[in-house]
């Protein structure tokens, strides 16, 4: 990457996160350029529209739309990937065709372990890893919505800080929402696991109930704050303690987001797959590995499979 000029960036992934993040970093002046498998044509023609509650209008065009990765003319400086994390998508086999051996890939994506696949294919391209605690969602082809938050937390997998990492943090501050660097991305990812996990999961759970409708629930607020606990105490035995108070930040910070749909309940009702594996089955299988009773998630998961089933029966 020439770091007298601004690198390219190609966004793999027109969802809510691609979308908004795109706009930011078009907002701070990079030539971006977007892989949207199914809405390319439509927003070649008009762009990406992004309503932002704290931002306002982030609108935006793509210096190039792509409808594959075959058709990227020559490989960008950084690759970054949002799809969602799914049983049946070959992550790899998608960005492989638009990676060169100068790329930097960097990822905006749930889950936990969810780096493995891309470095073990690519070990040779530096890897970074973006957590991302935003409330956005995709409400129509090329359209997003941004309700609050934004911030990123960035660091280079599985450890460390590299040049490019910075740069991209700077870049994200640039286009106006915050973001952190972190030398330790795997603990990060398991805060973030403690509030997706619970709220992801009830909320399919209940059959696509907003965040609001889980906690006005009788007992809603202590089953979330259970769950929650019980995420922590997998994340302590894999060696990433996190901040007994976690747990009650982040219920006090949901409160604040009215009528929030989680991506996870907006995929349900949309009848689209689900990142549960990603989200909650890795935290499954990791307490199963360590011997860490879990049985809030355990229940949550079970029942959040049984809806899933119930909506593919029609």
């Amino acid at each position: 990457m020439n770091r007298h000029t601004s690198p390219s960036i190609l966004i793999v992934g027109a969802g809510a996160i691609g979308s908004l993040y795109g706009a930011i970093l078009h907002r701070a002046g990079l030539p971006v350029s977007l892989v949207a498998r199914s809405d390319s044509g439509l927003i070649r023609r008009r762009g990406v529209r992004v309503d932002s509650t704290d931002l306002g209008c982030l609108d935006w065009h793509p210096e190039a739309v792509h409808a594959d990765t075959t058709s990227i003319p020559e490989p960008p400086d950084i690759l970054l990937l949002t799809v969602k994390v799914l049983d049946d998508l070959d992550r790899v086999a998608l960005i492989r065709p638009a990676v060169g051996p100068y790329t930097t890939i960097a990822l905006i994506e749930n889950g936990l372990d969810i780096e493995t696949p891309i470095r073990d294919a690519l070990p040779d391209n530096p890897l970074i890893s973006c957590i991302a605690f935003v409330a956005a969602s995709r409400t129509a082809p090329g359209t997003v919505e941004h309700k609050a938050y934004g911030r990123l937390v960035v660091g280079n997998y599985p450890a460390g800080l590299s040049v490019t990492a910075r740069d991209f943090a700077g870049w994200i501050e640039a286009g106006g929402l915050t973001a952190k660097l972190t030398e330790d991305v795997i603990t990060e990812r398991w805060r973030k696991a403690v509030w997706n996990a619970a709220f992801n999961t009830i909320s399919v759970a209940g059959g696509g109930v907003t965040t609001s409708e889980i906690l006005a629930a009788p007992g809603g607020e202590d089953m979330m704050l259970g769950l929650m606990r019980e995420v922590c105490a997998v994340a302590a035995a894999a060696g990433h303690p996190l901040p007994a108070e976690l747990p009650e930040k982040s219920l006090a910070s949901t409160h604040n987001i009215r009528d929030y749909y989680t991506s996870m309940a907006l995929d349900y009702l949309q009848g689209r797959p689900l990142e549960l594996d990603a989200i909650t089955g890795n935290v499954l299988r990791t307490a199963r590995r360590l011997g860490v009773p879990v049985p809030l998630l355990s229940n949550a998961h079970a029942l959040a499979r049984l809806q899933v089933t119930r909506a593919s029966r029609g």
